[in-house]
This record gives C-alpha cells, sequence and structure tokens, in this order.
C-alpha cells in the first residue's frame, strides 16, 4: 500500500529549545523518501520518530543557515554506516558548495552508499519520474535559498457506471487501463481526469514571488511561519514569513492542508500562530507543527 505523509522531526528556527529540535523532515511518497533540512540532532529524532537511514532516497537543503544543515553530517555517515542499498541525490544551493562539501566531510568515516551531488543554481526541475517532478524555486533571504515542490503526473480516474455502459468488467477493466482502449471503446470514455497531487516546502524567506510559485495548488504546503504577526517588520528584516502572511499565501494559492513551523523561542504559545493563520482567512486543513507528528498527505480531491 502507498504511503503519503509528513514526518516532522524538528521544528525550532535558530536555536532548539526543550521541547522543539533543530529542523528536520522527512516526506514519505509512496516507497520513496525525501529528507528536507537535517537541522542538528536530526539523527536523534530520526530514532524517536521511526524512521530509518534505509528510509531516505533524496535529501533536499533549502539553504546553509545552520538550523537548516547542520545534521547533514551525521545524517549522511549514517547512511554510510547503514550501508544503505540504494543511491542517495542531494540538492542544496550551489553557492554553498563549501558548506556541503565541509558537512560531508566533517569527520572520518567510509564510504558505503552512492551519493550524487546535484547543486541547485537557478528556478526549474530538478528530477522527473513516474511518482513526482520534482523542481526549485528562489527564494528570499539573507542567504541564497530555494523551495522544493513535487507534482505527482495527472492520470485518469475509472468511473465504474460508465464501464458497466459499455458492458466492461472483470479482467477486461485492467486490460482498458493497460492498453487505452478496448472493442472500440477508449479509456477516456469510461474515466475522468485526476489532477496529480501537489507538495510544497517552504523554509526562510520574505515574502516573494517564489513563495507564492510554490503554494499554487498544493494539496499539502509546509511553510516557515517564524514570527507572529506583530512582529512583521522583524520578519521582513530577517527574511522570514509570520504566521498571518503564510496563512493568506495558502488561502490565495488554494492550499488544501497547511502546515506551519520554524517557530522562533521567544514565542510560547503555539495556538496563537493557528489564531492569527484563521484570522488572516486559510480555512482548509491546519496544522501548527509540532516534534515528532506525522501529517498524511489529504487525499485525492474528487
Amino acid at each position: 500500500m502507498s504511503v503519503r505523509e509528513f514526518v516532522v522531526l524538528g521544528t525550532a528556527s535558530q536555536v532548539p529549545t526543550r521541547d522543539r529540535n533543530h529542523n528536520g523532515y522527512l516526506l514519505r511518497w509512496d516507497g520513496e523518501g525525501i529528507l528536507f533540512d537535517p537541522g542538528e540532532g536530526t539523527q536523534r529524532q530520526m530514532l524517536r520518530a521511526g524512521v530509518a537511514a534505509h528510509d531516505i532516497n533524496r535529501i533536499c537543503v533549502t539553504h546553509f543557515h545552520g538550523d537548516h544543515s547542520l545534521g547533514l553530517a551525521g545524517v549522511l555517515q549514517r547512511i554510510n554506516l547503514d550501508r544503505v542499498p540504494h543511491p542517495v541525490t542531494a540538492h542544496y544551493p550551489a553557492s554553498g558548495q563549501k558548506f556541503f562539501d565541509r558537512l560531508r566531510y566533517a569527520t572520518a568515516y567510509r564510504e558505503t552508499v552512492q551519493l550524487s551531488e546535484e547543486p541547485v543554481a537557478e528556478d526549474g526541475i530538478l528530477a522527473r519520474g513516474d511518482a513526482y517532478t520534482l523542481d526549485a524555486v528562489r527564494l528570499s533571504h539573507p542567504v541564497e535559498s530555494f523551495g522544493y515542490r513535487l507534482t505527482e503526473p495527472d492520470g485518469r480516474r475509472i468511473r465504474p457506471e460508465l464501464l458497466a455502459l459499455h458492458g466492461i468488467k472483470g479482467p477486461d477493466v485492467g486490460r482498458i487501463q493497460r492498453e487505452g482502449s478496448l472493442g472500440g471503446v477508449t479509456l477516456d470514455e469510461v474515466s475522468e481526469a485526476r489532477p496529480g497531487q501537489r507538495f510544497a516546502f517552504v523554509m526562510d524567506t520574505r515574502l516573494c514571488e517564489g513563495v507564492e510559485v510554490l503554494a499554487a495548488g498544493c494539496d499539502m504546503l509546509v511553510i516557515e511561519s517564524t514570527f507572529l504577526d506583530e512582529d512583521v517588520r522583524l520578519a521582513t528584516d530577517h527574511g522570514h514569513l509570520t504566521a498571518g502572511q503564510a496563512a493568506r499565501v495558502a488561502r490565495d494559492g488554494g492550499v488544501r492542508h497547511l502546515v506551519l513551523t520554524h517557530f522562533s523561542q521567544r514565542y510560547g504559545d503555539p495556538s496563537e500562530f493557528e489564531r492569527q493563520a484563521r484570522a488572516a482567512g486559510f480555512e482548509g486543513e491546519l496544522t501548527i507543527a509540532a516534534d515528532l507528528v506525522r501529517v498524511p498527505v489529504p487525499k485525492r480531491a474528487d
């Protein structure tokens, strides 16, 4: 059975707190795992969350601030220690190559896994396969930062009543799906378009066009909301978003499930992020991320 869920490993911005680890997130997408922004302590959070090194196929780093990348050294060494049997691909801003190199070879260890480095230099498609297309979009932060988006290819949804109308049943249902037609009846005549699911990951950035591009039409948007709205000036000056700003982006982009994360340690009550997101007019599913929670990707819209 395919699984699509978002596993939260850490939710703190800049510094960890008693309740929040540095950033770290794993997206399970069918049989593949994509690790986003492994901050310090990610390896231990993986253990607590039931995430193994074998679950990681791809690593996506948005930018090279410590709370988003210091855990990379430990994660890469664990992947090699556990002799993960499949290749692993790493995406990160090309301008931070020296930081990636330092983290990859921070200490001595034996490399046993094929790690492909695929740095990101501009907006565009990074990978394309049967399960999804992965692309990157530039954001606005004091250091170069990119957001990531997965888009599932559009497909077809079989309509049982149309199959019955044309007398198609049993093994012939699978046959028309594989071959595209059967006895003069085309697949289009017994099915309807099924839009592919879309997931986006947006970390440190102030409001910019890239945020809107990434959020548009998402089934799930994971986005930073470092500050509350009363500190909007501080957010803009430091290249971050407020809860209200993130929620308005989600509202205007038609997002179905909004996940807010990357919270400043100055705030003690996470419910205020929810209140401000709702006050901004977002009416979809809303999760205020907490360490070690699992958030299912919404089922496809009818």
